[in-house]
């Protein structure tokens, strides 16, 4: 037995396996993370421009 044996049993045990989860999600967690981001930029820009129109009216912003 030498080591490419060892190492290919542990690749085979990995690719069978460890990653069957990861292929059966797929790309929903890759969708599911860019839907997130946008709908945060979208609550921050959404918050950013009440502080602006706050702070115009307010006399703070010049």
């Amino acid at each position: 037995m030498n080591s490419s044996t060892i190492f290919y049993a542990i690749g085979d045990l990995m690719t069978n396996y460890a990653f069957l989860p990861l292929e059966m999600v797929g790309n929903i967690f890759n969708y599911a993370c860019i839907v997130l981001g946008f709908v945060g930029l979208f609550y921050w820009l959404n918050l950013q421009r009440k502080m602006t129109q706050k702070a115009k009216d307010d006399g703070k912003l010049i």
